[in-house]
């Protein structure tokens, strides 16, 4: 069984293989591999000290997926935040990222976060679909906005106003 907990200290190693593989992908997200795992455990405990909006898949005690929510620290951006999130190769398809982001938008919105931003790879199409599902709307285009192993890519530009009623 796969259950959605807000991330915590016990978790940082685990959460840190998760990040590498997703990673080394090299398609899914910014980093072409996870920091040091010092570093991990430092973010991660920083994190939980500061209740941030923060939550991992489990399979057991393994992280097969996480998302996250960080807001800028310029006062008038505080309302804000930036949506991170990965999951596993052999745990997609199974719902895990609507999962990840219900708990996501419940601590975002008790935390005063009322617009959720993010940065996807334009040939991410099935996470688009599932953006898009979940209340993101396109807002524009970065030409070039991520770089592969020389590649250049545009990513899509998404934001989400957090209502009430926003859920999937």
């Amino acid at each position: 069984m796969i259950v959605i907990e807000p991330i915590a200290d016990s978790y940082a190693d685990s959460y840190r293989d998760c990040l590498d593989t997703v990673a080394r992908e090299r398609r899914y997200i910014a980093l072409l591999e996870a920091p040091p795992l010092d570093d991990v455990r430092a973010f991660v405990h920083a994190n939980v000290l500061q209740d941030a909006i923060q939550f991992v898949a489990l399979e057991g005690r393994r992280v097969i997926g996480w998302a996250d929510v960080f807001s800028p620290w310029q006062p008038a951006l505080a309302h804000t935040g930036t949506l991170g999130i990965g999951v596993l190769p052999e745990f997609r398809g199974r719902g895990i990222g609507p999962r990840l982001l219900r708990a996501i938008f419940d601590k975002a919105r008790a935390k005063g976060v009322t617009r959720i931003e993010l940065e996807a790879r334009h040939d991410n199409i099935v996470a688009i679909k599932m953006y898009e599902r979940a209340g993101f709307a396109r807002e524009g285009v970065k030409r070039q906005g991520m770089r592969f192993d020389g590649v250049d890519f545009d990513t899509l530009l998404m934001g989400l106003i957090l209502g009430p009623e926003t859920a999937i």
